[in-house]
């Protein structure tokens, strides 16, 4: 393949890589370190780079941004990473991330069940290492627990005249 992933933590970090550095391997066999994460801390999320594209990071509290990939510069898999994320109180863990366009929309989802559908293009463009930007208000107690992308019904039905194309 020619892609170039990121690997985003729960505390922040991130480590961008070309998938070349992964080898093929067995489904019995341990795999090898993508980013190697703080005695606490996980992979959330991976994104593939688009230079076209951006990254959009969430976190707990409401709180999320979009960087551009050329902010995040390649390294080595199996290292310690950069920040992606300023995490503390204010935004709590990063809960997701995912490779974004201006055109794309958004669905929050938190603990209590509130969904909000959301524009990309309305979240602001920030640096790597900061915080972010509000994206939603959330009640007493509770924390926003996942991000998706909003796939339209044009689109699937594109995609699905593709695979038909692709089978013929």
């Amino acid at each position: 393949g020619n892609n170039e992933l990121v690997l985003i933590t729960k505390q922040g970090m991130s480590l961008r890589f070309h998938e070349e550095q992964l080898r093929d391997q067995g489904r019995n066999t341990v795999g090898v370190w993508g980013i190697r994460p703080e005695k606490n801390d996980h992979v959330v999320a991976i994104a593939i780079v688009d230079p076209s594209a951006m990254l959009l990071v969430a976190g707990e509290n409401g709180i999320g941004k979009r960087t551009p990939f050329d902010d995040y510069r390649r390294q080595s898999r199996g290292g310690k990473g950069i920040i992606t994320m300023k995490t503390g109180e204010k935004t709590g863990e990063v809960v997701g991330a995912l490779t974004v366009t201006d055109k794309d929309e958004l669905m929050l989802i938190t603990t209590k069940g509130q969904m909000v559908r959301t524009r990309v293009k309305e979240i602001r463009v920030v640096g790597r290492n900061t915080m972010g930007v509000k994206l939603m208000d959330l009640r007493n107690g509770e924390k926003l627990q996942a991000i998706a992308p909003v796939v339209s019904q044009v689109e699937e039905e594109a995609e699905a005249a593709e695979v038909s194309a692709a089978k013929s």
